[in-house]
């Protein structure tokens, strides 16, 4: 008999851009594209424990559609920021990262997350229409992956 199983993954990122004074100046929902690099690394971490987990999350100004054969961000604003919070459950992930005021300012259209401050792996790269971040504004990024069997 033949065994036929799909296993997908999706990741769903909210984005929420605050002023100074706390109130929302841009809100939305976008996809992700899982990259090469990020399905080895799950493999990877299915065979043992030598690669780091998902440690950071970055934000830049590339406008280069999300292929899957990229390692890192086009054009990082700033550094990667350690994630805030890393949540699983039955079949997601959640990480969630917040970019205060000063960090990443610019004209945001990608996003990645990764597994070290530099370098190491990155699992996977979003590009949105633009979200302009001002210096005093911050901006919180909830990306979650899930995993289904179809």
């Amino acid at each position: 008999f033949m065994i036929n199983e799909e296993l997908k993954l999706r990741g769903d990122v909210a984005i929420v851009l605050k002023d100074k004074d706390g109130n929302v100046k841009d809100s939305r929902e976008i996809h992700n594209l899982v990259v090469s690099s990020g399905l080895e690394f799950i493999c990877s971490r299915m065979a043992g424990t030598s690669a780091g987990v998902m440690s950071h999350m970055a934000l830049g100004a590339g406008t280069t559609a999300a292929a899957a054969g990229q390692t890192d961000l086009v054009s990082i604003l700033g550094a990667r920021e350690a994630l805030d919070s890393t949540t699983p459950s039955s079949n997601t992930i959640t990480y969630v990262s917040s970019f205060e005021a000063g960090e990443a300012t610019g004209a945001v259209t990608e996003a990645g997350i990764f597994n070290a401050s530099t370098s190491g792996t990155m699992l996977c790269r979003t590009v949105f229409a633009v979200v302009n971040k001002q210096a005093d504004d911050t901006m919180s990024v909830t990306w979650t992956i899930t995993l289904t069997a179809s």
